[in-house]
């Protein structure tokens, strides 16, 4: 059987990609499925700067606005609601871009999972509580698989946790089961699209959107959420701007000090980004936000070519 087309257009924060992939869905009569983590949760609009209303009538997009901040998802899930939806849209004839900067998303997809264990409550909340008492969870996996952890922010807990319970349950590290699976299942036909700027370009961008994002209202975005109801320890709230806006809100940061530290930790992500696509992706395609003209067309000729050998 043939495998279905698939086109990715990522690249780290802030570089561009979600209006380069609404001019190409547009073009190419496409359809965008999200491959960032932080779209997926209702209510985390400007520290995300998701698609809006506008953007979503101009091509239909999905996996966006499905979760609500204490619902539970992770690369397994991605994979789970991705991937039928990327072979679904083939066979309707539909070009289907994955567009997003969750690397891990985007390798589950394209390269499929290990067959870990499942999740262990119990281990999570005693993770937790060590966590709330100061231990460093970044350095306990260090001890014990740190490959995973060189790869890893050490606030990236979510990511962090789950390495530490694949250890826990089976005794080997997450990194050796990788390994050993091979991350080498191959479901799609698949043209990566990088997209990137220069270091200061990109610097300048980041200083713009990270401002733009408390002037336009991040923080009565988070003030909101938690009048909801929803616990500032839910996974989405640590996630970059979130959690040095909850820290704002806790009297722990000045305004101008969240600014700065969303910043810095915005730029510190981007550059982990690029290092993990240029390791993970070596036969993607790099280019400049500004050559939107040449990556349609070349994602033109992609899907025209699979189609005509469907």
């Amino acid at each position: 059987m043939t495998r279905p087309l698939l086109a990715i257009i990522t690249g780290p924060t802030g570089a561009g990609k979600s209006d380069l992939a609404l001019a190409a869905a547009e073009a190419l009569g496409g359809e965008i499925i999200n491959a960032d983590s932080l779209a997926l949760y209702r209510g985390f609009d400007v520290g995300t700067a998701k698609p809006g209303p506008a953007d979503r009538l101009r091509a239909p997009h999905h996996l966006i606005d499905v979760l609500n901040p204490d619902e539970a998802f992770d690369a397994a899930a991605y994979l789970g609601a991705a991937r039928p939806l990327a072979e679904a849209l083939y066979q309707a004839g539909r070009p289907a871009l994955v567009v997003g900067g969750t690397g891990f998303y985007l390798r589950s997809l394209t390269a499929g999972l290990f067959p870990g264990p499942g999740r262990d409550q119990a281990f999570r909340d005693r993770l937790a509580e060590e966590t709330a008492a100061g231990v460093d969870l970044h350095a306990r996996l260090a001890a014990v698989d740190p490959e995973t952890a060189a790869r890893l922010a050490p606030g990236d807990r979510a990511r962090l946790e789950r390495a530490l319970e694949v250890f826990h349950l089976t005794g080997r590290s997450i990194s050796r089961w990788q390994k050993e699976h091979g991350l080498a299942e191959t479901p799609f036909r698949v043209l990566t699209i990088v997209l990137d700027r220069p270091r200061e370009e990109l610097d300048r961008r980041l200083f713009e959107r990270t401002h733009h994002m408390f002037e336009q209202g991040l923080v009565e975005e988070v003030e909101g959420l938690l009048a909801a109801g929803w616990n500032s320890d839910l996974k989405p709230f640590g996630a970059i701007g979130y959690k040095e806006t909850i820290q704002h809100l806790a009297g722990k940061l000045t305004l101008e000090e969240a600014r700065e530290k969303t910043l810095l930790a915005t730029r510190r992500y981007a550059k982990r980004q690029r290092t993990w696509f240029r390791g993970q992706m070596p036969a993607a395609r790099w280019f400049h936000p500004a050559q939107a003209g040449e990556v349609i067309s070349l994602l033109t000729g992609y899907f025209r070519s699979g189609r005509a050998a469907f």
